[in-house]
């Protein structure tokens, strides 16, 4: 990899002795992991599992295949082994409001449900209309139980949860220094002033994130770059204009503390984690953790009311009753053709830019529901009235879209097929026949088994 000129010399100059080994980590292969999806049922998984990543649960060295059932499913998530640690940083607990801010493709707000074990309330936004919909599939196959997912400007967003927030994700757009390796091309756009034009943007989203932490409330900020500009610099500036003080982060093997000599030299900065991929297993992240000191009281918002009619609830009733077993679900909303369970803690949905107000749970047709592949994603088996077991080559055709047949005894109606236990969609069995209801979006060619 050919590293821009002024990229070296800039952290020759910054990392001393420790240059030529940073240096020659670029040349070296990026570092792969995934995580286990503690949301789901138990399962046989065809992963390896003999590398644990120190630290972290559920998370392993390697790589999943995206079109495998594992995958599929929401079983499996890969994700590099640096950016995990930042959702331990942020340490949610279950019930507690928490906004992963800035959230595509998702595998931070995936991380956090699971670690919330789906209790409380997880907003995720993605102010890119593209990018938003990629993390709503993979919040949507995770089988995160009532998301709201937003498509928002941060400034929209501080006015509709102000003082909301017991914790604030802010994984910030930077120059992405730290996955030059991942992504070469990265290195093509970089240039001196770089660090400095995304360091002007973190600052307006930050401005923002402050207003929606509740008083005693955590922001998390993290970056995948290397530069002080977005980083240190960063920090010492929310702590010289904000009422919030720096969390100590305890540091593991590989770790390095942050420079208080590369920003206003406030001792506190030690406090954040700097990951160099010469030292860490991993790509370049930076990680500091901040918790307001503010007293005042937010003002109340009006929050979300219930909207589905009598008739709708009657139709939903129905189906569980026919369906499901065992299901508890609360409030319902109506959103446009899609009936939802959502969480009635949200705000007011109006005038938001709603990518999903909670779980899908199924398409409102003339006095009848046709289940959603969401439902499907967050059901265990003792939960559908109805299961079937499908071998591999069948889960190749429902994947690809197709009917497959199935015993001649099996009971007709929704059913949630399962590979190996694990919930991959509803079909809907007639005469023997399997009728696919995989979403059309997300049809794809699975690779032949061994």
């Amino acid at each position: 990899m050919e590293l821009p000129t002024s990229f070296k010399a800039k952290y020759q100059k910054l990392l001393g002795d420790q240059f030529p080994a940073f240096l020659q980590s670029f040349a070296d292969a990026p570092q792969h992991g995934f995580r286990i999806n503690p949301l789901k049922s138990p399962a046989t998984l065809s992963v390896d599992t003999s590398r644990p990543i120190p630290g972290l649960d559920h998370a392993y060295y390697g790589k999943v295949a995206g079109k495998t059932p594992e995958h599929q499913s929401g079983y499996v998530y890969n994700q590099e082994p640096s950016a995990m640690l930042v959702a331990k940083v942020v340490n949610p607990q279950p019930g507690e409001r928490v906004l992963d801010l800035c959230a595509a493709p998702g595998g931070k707000s995936t991380q956090l449900a699971g670690m919330m074990q789906n209790q409380g309330l997880l907003v995720a936004n993605e102010i890119n209309r593209g990018r938003a919909k990629i993390l709503v599939e993979n919040l949507e196959r995770f089988g995160v139980l009532n998301p709201l997912i937003l498509n928002e400007t941060p400034a929209h967003l501080s006015k509709a949860f102000p003082g909301y927030f017991d914790k604030i994700l802010v994984d910030a757009p930077c120059s992405g220094e730290g996955m030059f390796r991942k992504n070469p091309e990265a290195t093509t756009y970089w240039n001196p002033n770089y660090p400095m034009e995304c360091a002007v943007r973190q600052r307006e989203i930050l401005m923002e994130a402050v207003k929606m932490l509740k008083p005693g409330g955590q922001l998390i900020y993290s970056t995948c770059t290397f530069a002080p500009e977005e980083d240190e610099q960063i920090i010492a500036w929310l702590l010289e204009n904000y009422p919030l003080q720096m969390v100590p982060l305890p540091k593991q093997k590989g770790m390095s503390s942050g420079q208080p000599n590369w920003a206003d030299g406030n001792e506190n900065l030690q406090d954040a984690i700097r990951l160099f991929p010469h030292l860490f297993a991993g790509d370049g992240h930076f990680i500091a953790k901040l918790q307001s000191t503010a007293t005042t009281t937010p003002s109340k918002i009006k929050k979300q009311a219930a909207n589905a009619t009598g008739a709708e609830r009657k139709e939903w009733q129905q189906f569980t009753k026919d369906n499901l077993l065992n299901f508890p679900v609360g409030s319902l909303l109506r959103f446009k053709e899609q009936l939802y369970s959502f969480n009635p803690a949200i705000p007011n949905l109006k005038g938001l830019r709603v990518m999903r107000p909670g779980t899908p749970l199924g398409t409102l047709r003339k006095k009848r529901i046709e289940p959603s592949y969401g439902l499907a994603m967050i059901l265990r088996p003792e939960q559908a009235q109805r299961t079937l077991a499908i071998s591999y080559e069948q889960w190749q055709q429902y994947v690809h879209g197709d009917t497959f047949a199935t015993n001649s005894t099996a009971a007709k109606g929704w059913t949630l097929l399962l590979y190996q236990q694990m919930p991959v969609g509803f079909g809907k069995v007639v005469n023997g026949t399997v009728k696919n209801f995989f979403p059309k979006g997300l049809r794809f060619q699975a690779e032949r088994k061994g």
